[in-house]
C-alpha cells in the first residue's frame, strides 16, 4: 500500500498549498497597482500614482481649466 500513503501526502502537500495560496491572496499586482494609485482628477476622475504625473495629465487634458492648488509648486 505504498501508492495509498503517497496519495495521502500528496493531498495533504496540496491543501497547505492551497491555504498558503488564499492566505496571501491580497497582496496580487492588481491590488497593488490599485492602492499606488493616489491622486485624483478632478475633471475626469482618472487617477494618477504621483503629482508629477497628475500636472503634466492636466495641463494636457484640461489646458482651460485652472491648475489646482495642490500641483502649483509640482514640477512636471
Amino acid at each position: 500500500m505504498a501508492r495509498g500513503h503517497q496519495k495521502i501526502q500528496s493531498q495533504q502537500k496540496n491543501a497547505k498549498k492551497q491555504a498558503d495560496l488564499k492566505k496571501g491572496k491580497g497582496a496580487d499586482q492588481k491590488t497593488s497597482a490599485m492602492a499606488a494609485l493616489v491622486h485624483t482628477c478632478n475633471v475626469c476622475k482618472s487617477q494618477m500614482p504621483d503629482p508629477k504625473t497628475f500636472k503634466q495629465h492636466f495641463e494636457s487634458k484640461h489646458p482651460k481649466s485652472p491648475l489646482p492648488p495642490e500641483l502649483e509648486g509640482v514640477e512636471a
